[in-house]
């Protein structure tokens, strides 16, 4: 019998941001290295700059890709705008519109390693480290899936 640990706000936010942003965050998910500028840089266009910053920047962040990867916060977008010195008034509309949005997360993967969840390998991964946690710690499963 399956038991559910999760609260209902913590399934109504499941792949999802929260509505505020703090700074610790911004700095830990979305601060872009050298590295990553030069990633995000080598892009064609301020739009498919700050849209594939902005992909990289949710994938650290909420552990997947968004089907609308133009929904985050704006001060999210104002951050990753600020690094890469790119406009964001209506920068994001025009890559929601552009098939690269779809392209991209599939770079981000081979880049950075990114496996996707539906992958049986990383799935025994992560299902193999989350009962060593279970086991060895004094987390809750809920604490686990935060």
């Amino acid at each position: 019998m399956p038991v559910s640990f999760l609260t209902p706000e913590q399934e109504r936010q499941y792949g999802r941001f929260p509505a505020d942003v703090s700074a610790e965050q911004l700095a830990r998910f979305f601060y872009l290295d050298d590295v990553d500028r030069a990633f995000v840089l080598r892009h064609r266009g301020d739009h498919m700059r700050l849209g594939c910053a902005v992909q990289l920047g949710t994938v650290r962040f909420l552990g997947t890709f968004l089907e609308d990867p133009c929904e985050v916060p704006p001060r999210v977008v104002r951050f990753l705008g600020d690094q890469i010195g790119t406009p964001i008034d209506s920068t994001l509309d025009a890559y929601r519109a552009s098939q690269w949005r779809w392209r991209h997360p599939v770079e981000i993967r081979s880049r950075y390693g990114y496996r996707d969840f539906s992958d049986s390998a990383a799935q025994w991964r992560l299902l193999r480290w989350l009962y060593a946690l279970c086991w060895t710690g004094t987390d809750r499963p809920s604490a686990l899936f935060d």
